[in-house]
């Protein structure tokens, strides 16, 4: 079963100005339509990274839906609980300016709600062998609950992702069961009621580290873009990893990929430190593309003692 991910399917159309990009003009570029959303690329980031994981999620009872599963199936990803429904995947449209940074974006998000009833029929299947979860947590609050009665019963580490912080604010009570969270350091400055703008990394470590020992808040990561991420955990525990240094085509995807890095670190007998040093590297291997999902990687090229089949 491998890690198990419960989350969203997006379909992303992204426009790349070739030329100095005019905010309020009309731009010549390239426009791509490729498959998405944070549950459904952090499934395959993981699968990746040659480890089988399952998906929970939806997609259009259409062709297009088809293709989504189709082609997870293809990196090895377990398929067996996605359901097909209408409006089962949300849109996303972007632009970028000639530097490859987001200049604007629209997101219609789909209906994720069915995905409760994947867990009241299969939940037990599905959670009692996996190897620890993965959850959206501005995912609805009943698939929360019922994430975490599953997880508590067959004794699971949850991670979670956050998508909106304004959605997953409204949930705090649930984060104390979050093995460890990660988000941005906007999002963290929505959670913590805190402006955080302008911190240094240095700075933003030591509010984290306080905000999270008092929070009892078993460990965070935020990720600060180029500067880096910080991290701490409830036991005082806290430290600073800096960005690979590489050439930025497309920013989307890399939190994914960051997030998996993490979730497979700490899945797999990783120090909190050591699951940032992976996330780290698999989400500069997303932004020198404009692909959403990182490349494939051998376990062992991440520090993994874990045998893959050929």
């Amino acid at each position: 079963m491998g890690i198990v991910v419960i989350g969203d399917v997006f379909i992303d159309i992204k426009g790349y100005s070739t030329s100095p990009y005019i905010p309020q003009g009309r731009n010549a570029g390239t426009i791509l339509q490729i498959h998405g959303g944070v549950g459904r690329n952090v499934v395959e980031d993981i699968a990746n990274v040659e480890l089988e994981p399952t998906f929970v999620g939806l997609v259009d009872n259409d062709a297009m839906g088809e293709d989504v599963i189709q082609k997870l199936k293809r990196h090895k990803v377990d398929t067996r609980y996605m359901r097909k429904v209408k409006d089962g995947m949300g849109t996303w449209l972007a632009v970028f300016d000639h530097s490859g940074n987001l200049a604007g974006s629209i997101s219609q998000r789909p209906n994720l709600y069915p995905i409760l009833y994947t867990l009241e029929e299969k939940g037990d299947e599905i959670i009692s062998k996996a190897d620890s979860i993965v959850l959206e947590m501005d995912i609805d609050k009943e698939i929360i609950k019922k994430t975490f009665q599953l997880a508590q019963k067959y004794n699971k580490r949850v991670y979670g992702v956050v998508t909106n912080m304004s959605i997953a604010v409204e949930r705090r009570d649930y984060l104390k069961h979050f093995d460890c969270f990660v988000c941005n350091q906007i999002e963290a400055g929505i959670f913590f009621a805190e402006d955080y703008e302008g911190k240094t990394p240095q700075e933003l470590c030591e509010i984290i580290s306080a905000n999270v020992v008092s929070a009892q808040i078993p460990s965070i990561v935020v990720t600060m873009g180029g500067e880096g991420a910080v991290y701490a955990d409830c036991k005082g525990n806290k430290g600073i990893y800096p960005a690979r240094k590489v050439v930025v085509r497309d920013t989307t995807g890399a939190g994914d990929a960051f997030f998996a890095g993490v979730a497979i670190g700490m899945t797999y007998g990783k120090e909190l430190k050591e699951a940032v040093e992976i996330g780290t590297r698999l989400a500069a291997s997303v932004i020198i593309t404009t692909d959403n999902v990182c490349p494939r990687f051998l376990p062992k090229e991440l520090g993994l003692d874990i045998e893959v089949e050929e």
